[in-house]
């Protein structure tokens, strides 16, 4: 499964963290709402298509709160010589 996109609400601690995943695994799309960091509770959502996984993001990222998008680490290459 390949992580695409994260988006966290800003806040720090178990009780205000809140964060929203977006993954592909094949041709399914994997949305992933997780409340109280590392260790919190998770709702996942299963889609057919990206439309329909980033319709369920952006429903999620709606309302109050100032969403950050976090970008991946690209992979790192090994130096040329």
């Amino acid at each position: 499964m390949e992580q695409r996109k994260h988006w966290w609400n800003g806040k720090w601690g178990r009780l205000a963290r809140r964060d929203v995943f977006l993954r592909v695994d094949a041709d399914r799309w994997h949305v992933e709402q997780r409340a109280g960091g590392a260790e919190g509770v998770s709702q996942f959502y299963e889609h057919a298509s990206v439309e329909e996984a980033e319709e369920t993001v952006r429903a999620l990222l709606d309302g109050p709160g100032s969403w950050r998008e976090l970008s991946p680490r690209p992979p790192v290459d090994p130096p040329r010589v």
